[in-house]
């Protein structure tokens, strides 16, 4: 998803809960490794791999000037002869420690032998978010988390898109009054065909 469609995204939701939402955690997301200097790791299920996300915030890390979101993604099948950048096994989340932060997505809550994983990481000083249903042991040992209902309105791709482009924002927008939905679409329509302005 590029630029412009996270902004019309972002449009159709204005008065929803999801921008809120999201922003908070992608703001908990970057200030704990700006705080600590980096040290991001992302995590999936056996099932489910975040490479997407994981690529956002590494353009996300590159276009806002902040290296730290660059994150490194933790994969439960990863072999040797993976490239550098997808052979990172789960053996990293148990050399975790204090000022890390590690990111659970997890669309239908981890199995037993990740959660165990995840609580020596925190046990042993690691920052945990978790990003998924929103119900289970991972959200009571998370200390941020942004729960996607199976069913709601957005999906949890979707939502990942929303933290990656929250992730990266320098200052976050002014909040806006509420609108019909027609009109914040037809308002971002004429942004986006209108003319470049006249240079001389």
């Amino acid at each position: 998803m590029d630029a412009v469609r996270v902004a019309l995204l972002r449009e159709v939701l204005a008065g929803t809960e999801w921008l809120g939402a999201t922003r908070r955690f992608a703001g908990a997301l970057r200030g704990s490794v700006v705080a600590h200097g980096g040290g991001l790791l992302l995590v999936g299920t056996p099932d489910y791999e975040p490479w997407h996300l994981a690529a956002h915030l590494v353009d996300e890390a590159a276009w806002s000037g902040t290296p730290e979101l660059a994150p490194t993604l933790v994969r439960h099948e990863a072999r040797a002869s993976d490239p550098a950048h997808l052979a990172v096994g789960l053996g990293r989340l148990a050399a975790a420690r204090r000022g890390e932060t590690l990111v659970v997505v997890s669309p239908g809550g981890p199995d037993v032998p990740l959660l165990e994983r995840v609580h020596d990481a925190r046990r042993a000083g690691a920052r945990v978010l978790a990003l998924g249903p929103g119900e289970g042991e991972l959200v009571s040992m998370a200390h941020e988390s942004l729960t996607v209902p199976e069913g709601s309105e957005l999906d949890l791709d979707t939502v990942q898109h929303l933290v990656s482009a929250a992730a990266g924002e320098n200052a976050l927008p002014e909040p806006r009054g509420r609108r019909r939905l027609r009109d914040r679409l037809s308002r971002l329509a004429d942004q986006l065909t209108a003319p470049p302005p006249a240079r001389w």
